[in-house]
């Protein structure tokens, strides 16, 4: 749909804050998704986007009702796996079991049929089926020697699952498959298979702090008043600017409508075009899935 100009932009900002913080820092992702949803709540991308960031704060009642908005408003059936995984975080793994075996599954591209098929192995392993999970990740996808955006976690589930069923040589081998795959370190492969070899790793900053405690201290003593000073200077300027502006959106944010006549001169544009929202492809779409192990 479209959106007067001004309030498109305004929703454009929150949302990019979003995208930036939905990683780093899931509950202010949260805060400026709420403070979009007030301002468009007839936005599809905006409800995804709210959806995302409610399911990175494990509010899976609240992301599944936003994801299921957004599908309405699309016809699209692409986010069926995320739904189906908040089903499991909701402590209902029959329920996304039976969503694997829908219809709409069919609809999905193959990232998507990898996604469900996560999920699906998940749940088995919430209801304590591990034989049948690690049936469910056996596919042509995981045989496959191709590295696709999919494989790293594919092959990382595959081992884990053997893993927590005793299959530990089974799974070593898995997990060295995974590292080839993990270009980026998106999983932890490489301790996981440190692990299963008995390597211990020594914190080297831990022998440096040790280290550090036997010399003396005195002089720390002698500035404790400045640095004291110095503290109260920096509390002053604690505040991040952009959580500031924030703060003023969700105070205002009520008073927006989409029909407001402040908006009225302003040329209508369609939001789509005015606002950044999470890749498809991106590392948290692909990650929908919850880490098991």
């Amino acid at each position: 749909m479209s959106l007067p100009k001004g309030l498109a932009e305004e929703v454009s900002k929150n949302l990019v804050m979003v995208a930036r913080l939905i990683d780093e820092d899931p509950e202010q992702a949260y805060a400026y998704s709420r403070i979009a949803l007030r301002l468009a709540s007839r936005v599809a991308a905006v409800r995804e986007a709210a959806g995302f960031a409610a399911y990175a704060n494990q509010k899976y009642a609240e992301a599944i009702a936003e994801f299921r908005a957004a599908k309405r408003m699309t016809g699209s059936v692409e986010l069926w796996p995320v739904i189906a995984d908040c089903e499991r975080g909701l402590g209902r793994p029959e329920r996304a079991l039976a969503m694997a075996g829908e219809p709409e599954v069919q609809k999905l591209d193959k990232a998507g049929q990898v996604e469900m098929r996560l999920v699906a192995a998940g749940a088995r392993r919430d209801m304590d089926q591990l034989d049948a999970a690690i049936v469910t990740l056996q596919s042509p996808e995981l045989a496959s020697n191709s590295v696709q955006p999919w494989t790293a976690r594919l092959r990382y589930a595959y081992a884990d699952a053997l893993l927590a069923a005793g299959r530990e040589d089974e799974a070593r081998e898995w997990f060295a498959k995974t590292l080839e795959a993990d270009k980026d370190g998106s999983t932890d492969a490489s301790d996981r298979l440190a692990e299963l070899d008995g390597v211990e790793f020594v914190d080297a900053s831990a022998e440096d702090s040790d280290s550090d405690a036997d010399v003396e201290v005195d002089d720390a003593f002698d500035d404790e008043d400045e640095d004291e000073d110095e503290h109260e200077d920096e509390d002053e300027d604690d505040d991040d600017p952009e959580v500031v502006a924030a703060e003023r959106a969700s105070d205002q944010a009520e008073y927006y409508d989409e029909d407001d006549d402040e908006y009225e001169g302003d040329a209508d544009v369609d939001v789509t075009d005015e606002i950044v929202v999470l890749d498809e492809d991106d590392d948290r779409r692909e990650a929908g899935v919850r880490d098991d192990g």
